[in-house]
């Protein structure tokens, strides 16, 4: 009989092995996924705060799924347990698969012992957006905040997750700094694992 040959069925999408080729997304596709994402959801709001709210809670559920499938694939379902591992991991590992490289800088805070910031130069959220004048403070940043703290809540590391323009001396666009501030129940349980 034709085409009888050993067909591997797969249970579930995660099972299915990873491609062999880049498995990239179109640059001007993502613009144009995320330029609407940002105008539907500024439609539904009344003011800039609240934006930027649907946009990190857009960004969670998306850093919950990258986190589980990360962890799946790469990892055996083994999950980070220690502080710097899960920075590093976010810092490299979902930087690396969410925009095709590492962030430019992951840096602890000088005044709090509970803060670390990932700053990148030019995030690719804030590429291809002009924000109009009155909607001043707005910062499409709040997207990836989320992914952020999706990442970081859902492996066990609650903390709040906001998205910051830092100016750079000599040049026109300010770089972009993820500020993580953790709970005080990672800080106690990091001190007892030592």
């Amino acid at each position: 009989m034709i085409g009888t040959g050993k067909i591997k069925q797969y249970a579930n999408v995660l099972d299915k092995p990873l491609g062999k080729g880049k498995q990239e997304v179109s640059l001007s596709a993502f613009a144009f996924l995320f330029s609407e994402l940002v105008q539907y959801n500024q439609t539904q709001v009344d003011n800039i705060s609240e934006l930027e709210t649907r946009l990190e809670d857009a960004g969670y559920a998306v850093g919950a799924r990258v986190l589980e499938l990360l962890c799946h694939r790469g990892k055996g379902n083994r999950r980070e347990t220690r502080l710097l591992g899960i920075l590093s991991f976010v810092h490299s590992t979902v930087w690396k698969v969410l925009f095709g490289k590492v962030a430019d800088s992951l840096e602890k805070g000088t005044e709090h012992e509970d803060e670390y910031m990932i700053s990148e130069k030019e995030l690719l959220v804030n590429r291809f957006i002009s924000i109009p004048k009155d909607m001043g403070t707005f910062h499409c940043g709040a997207f990836v905040a989320g992914i952020v703290k999706g990442v970081l809540e859902n492996a066990g590391f609650p903390a709040v997750v906001t998205a910051h323009f830092v100016p750079v001396e000599g040049q026109q666009r300010p770089r972009t700094t993820i500020l993580i501030k953790f709970a005080e129940e990672v800080l106690q349980r990091e001190a007892r694992l030592g």
